[in-house]
């Protein structure tokens, strides 16, 4: 296995963790005016379009939120796996780079965080690694100004002093932990 394909499952091995524990897919999630199930169709279309851009299909299947992510989890695990898709080159606001690169940095990085949307909606004090909050961190500065363009993040929110490392890292991506 890949290191690429090692660094993806660790980001969506513990995401359907959480997705298999949602109970109430109508709960408010931290991201204002959305549900859980807005939080996981969010991260499904996001997924489906970027690899439309390239070439590849993920089919919408009907069925709970969780079996349509186990679909989706599926044809993403298949595309990761695929060199020739990973390996194709694309221009990004920030130079050259692959498909799979742009998956890991940016796509990767999301399931991070929507992990925490989706496990908050539930009530849970969900933790994340100090690696992941490393890779979101240094994701936001790679992004810069950019990070905050409609359709990313919302502005960084205060965080009172003492506030521990998740709540700083989340608070630069609009969210109160």
């Amino acid at each position: 296995m890949s290191v690429f394909t090692q660094t993806w499952d660790r980001h969506t091995e513990p995401l359907t963790r959480v997705i298999e524990d949602v109970t109430d897919w109508d709960a408010a999630s931290p991201c204002e005016g959305w549900t859980a199930a807005d939080v996981l169709d969010h991260l499904m279309d996001t997924h489906r379009d970027f690899v439309s851009r390239h070439g590849r299909e993920i089919p919408l299947v009907s069925g709970s939120p969780a079996e349509q992510w186990q679909h989706h989890a599926a044809a993403m695990d298949a595309l990761v796996r695929d060199e020739e898709f990973t390996d194709t080159t694309m221009q990004t606001p920030f130079g050259d780079s692959t498909v799979g690169q742009v998956l890991l940095d940016f796509y990767g990085m999301d399931l991070i965080v929507h992990r925490w949307d989706l496990a908050t909606s539930q009530g849970a004090d969900h933790r994340l690694s100090e690696d992941e909050l490393g890779e979101v961190d240094a994701a936001v500065d790679g992004y810069g100004e950019a990070a905050y363009a409609p359709g990313i993040f919302k502005d960084p929110v205060p965080v009172p002093e003492g506030a521990d490392r998740q709540a700083r890292v989340l608070a630069r991506t609009g969210r109160a932990a």
